[in-house]
């Protein structure tokens, strides 16, 4: 089980997160969502290990991952897996070199095995068969996939998904939805999906937690949230432009600002 203990992160006088406990489930799919700003990506970012938390802990079983030695650190990596939210392929590279990428790096496996493990993870995303194509030449959805077969390349334990879904059509966002809740099912994966796509957080998640302003405000099953009485879960899960959470984010008055700036032209009442 991943484990977060009093995380929280401020950069300079701003708090991303503040200090919360969180419990990622072993075999689940657990959803972190919220609109932007709200800090999911930033428990990502500590959950994954690659920021170190303002304060608090992320705990592995019983290893510390901010106390973490870096080699053990890379050791752990080794079997987690990442999706970036723009898939985050490399330009200069082919699809098959794309999803080769990690077992070149991290394994001394024959070429032949290697290619083998690439066909058997682009098949499972249907793509099978553009192996020579490059970044630009592929649709969002395919680039997407593409990114999804990488992360998938050395049969990770863990996955992370930031924003799995975001600039896709609907067809190809439930593509990628299926791929996620098919894939961690039958390998009994961890899948940690940062994610403001209500649809598709609520329809693949086993636990969602719903942050706001850096703090959780909802917890659950899929069920538990759609059924919240917080004013501030159902006005993120119907997309309402009134409501507790503003749109505003301004911490200060336009008016004021109007008319005390230097220079400002004052009417007379």
């Amino acid at each position: 089980m991943i484990r977060g203990e009093s995380l929280s992160k401020r950069y300079g006088d701003v708090t991303a997160l503040s200090p919360t406990d969180i419990d990622i489930q072993t075999g689940k799919i657990t959803a972190i969502m919220g609109g932007s700003g709200s800090g999911k990506t930033t428990l990502l970012r500590l959950l994954a290990g690659l920021e170190k938390p303002s304060g608090g802990h992320v705990w592995y079983g019983d290893e510390d991952l901010c106390a973490m030695p870096v080699k053990r650190l890379y050791e752990l990596r080794e079997s987690m897996g990442m999706l970036f939210q723009y898939s985050a392929l490399l330009n200069s590279l082919n699809v098959y070199d794309n999803v080769a990428f990690p077992l070149h790096e991290h394994t001394e496996l024959d070429e032949s095995v290697i290619s083998t493990m690439v066909s058997m993870k682009l098949e499972q995303v249907g793509l099978r068969g553009f192996e020579q194509l490059m970044p630009s030449e592929l649709s969002g959805g395919m680039a997407k996939r593409v990114a999804f077969a990488r992360a998938m390349a050395m049969d990770p334990r863990i996955v992370f998904f930031d924003e799995p879904t975001s600039g896709l059509d609907p067809i190809s966002a439930g593509v990628i939805s299926t791929l996620i809740q098919d894939t961690s099912r039958k390998n009994r994966m961890t899948s940690v999906v940062v994610t403001h796509d209500v649809t598709a957080g609520l329809a693949i998640a086993d636990h969602v937690i719903l942050l706001w302003q850096g703090s959780i405000i909802a917890e659950g099953s899929p069920d538990s949230i759609r059924e919240s009485s917080d004013e501030r879960v159902q006005q993120f899960l119907h997309g309402r432009p009134d409501g507790p959470i503003p749109f505003s984010r301004s911490t200060t008055s336009y008016i004021d600002d109007l008319t005390h700036k230097p220079g400002t032209v004052r009417f007379a009442s």
